[in-house]
């Protein structure tokens, strides 16, 4: 007797947000198995392993959080819009309960760890591949300001200080959960990277 088929799309969103919770070590197949209605045997047939299922349910997250970004970093002034991707930044770390903090991050602080139990370079890849996007299109937004002269630094220097400063108030969120300190942190970044005045 053939297994029934699942709803790939569900399962991806199910074992995601398991990941995002509990991390990749703390995640079994089996807990997705049960929480998605399938048997374990199956997720293995259609992924292949437990690494294999969280890149594809990561990359999903990961499209998804890039039009969203997009989104927020397409309207109003440059200074609006660095607010608004800030604001998607905070609220995608502090979203659920308890808070889940940044996937990205977590899974970074994931690699190398023992054998069998972690993540390898297939996914270093495939989070430096979102960072790098992340960073793409907060430069294009910068460089767009520039030239309605909104901005007049190095787009692509200030980018890379925006996106690791987002890093840096994803350990913050971890070790603090002080949500209103992140936001201050996030405006004092656009005031160093546009002047205290402007757009």
């Amino acid at each position: 007797m053939r297994p029934r088929e699942f709803d790939h799309d569900e399962v991806l969103r199910i074992a995601f947000d398991q990941f995002w919770r509990k991390g990749v070590r703390g995640t079994s197949l089996s807990d997705i198995a049960r929480d998605a209605g399938v048997q374990r045997g199956s997720l293995y047939n259609a992924f292949g392993s437990k690494e294999a299922l969280f890149l594809q349910a990561y990359e999903r997250y990961a499209g998804d959080y890039l039009a969203a970004l997009q989104k927020a970093l397409g309207t109003g002034s440059l200074r609006k819009r660095l607010t608004a991707f800030f604001d998607l930044t905070i609220t995608n770390f502090r979203s659920g309960t308890p808070p889940r903090g940044c996937p990205t991050t977590r899974g970074l602080m994931e690699l190398g760890a023992a054998e069998g139990e972690g993540l390898d370079e297939d996914a270093r890849q495939v989070f430096a591949g979102l960072i790098s996007r992340i960073t793409a299109l907060v430069q294009d937004t910068l460089s767009a300001g520039a030239e309605r002269g909104e901005f007049n630094g190095n787009a692509a220097a200030a980018a890379l200080h925006i996106v690791t400063v987002t890093r840096g108030l994803a350990v913050l969120e971890r070790a603090f959960g002080d949500e209103p300190q992140l936001r201050k942190i996030a405006a004092h970044t656009i005031d160093l990277v546009l002047g205290r005045k402007g757009g």
